[in-house]
């Protein structure tokens, strides 16, 4: 089990669990590409979307482990 999980829009338009935080996201949290990895955050390089609860998830992941 991961510490965070990010949450998608399925094709049927349905919310579920997502393999990993897109690019955009991590950027927008304010961390690097590096420090995400260090810190175990999951990675999907094929997201292009942006969901604003995806960003404060990770805000608060970042909190939480500094």
């Amino acid at each position: 089990m991961r510490a965070i999980e990010p949450i998608v829009k399925s094709p049927k338009g349905h919310l579920r669990k997502g393999k990993g935080f897109s690019l955009e996201e991590i950027k927008k949290a304010g961390i690097s590409l590096q420090e995400a990895k260090k810190l175990g955050v999951p990675i999907d390089k094929r997201r292009k979307s942006i969901r604003e609860e995806n960003v404060k998830m990770l805000k608060e992941f970042l909190s939480n482990s500094s």
